[in-house]
């Protein structure tokens, strides 16, 4: 596994349920195209592969 994970939000949350609203948020994420750095680990794969259809990530 990768020590560190680049994650971009590419699809808006519009109309989304708030499930996937609040994962998005707990990602560190709050605007479309914004990246943040997340450390690698099961927690957030899981909350990734919740919304994997909104962001992409990149391993570092």
């Amino acid at each position: 596994m990768a020590n560190k994970l680049q994650i971009t939000l590419t699809r808006s949350v519009i109309g989304r349920s708030q499930d996937q609203r609040d994962t998005v948020i707990a990602l560190g994420l709050r605007k479309t195209n914004q990246t943040v750095e997340q450390q690698d680990n099961a927690a957030i794969r899981g909350m990734i592969n919740k919304v994997a259809h909104l962001v992409t990530v990149k391993e570092l």
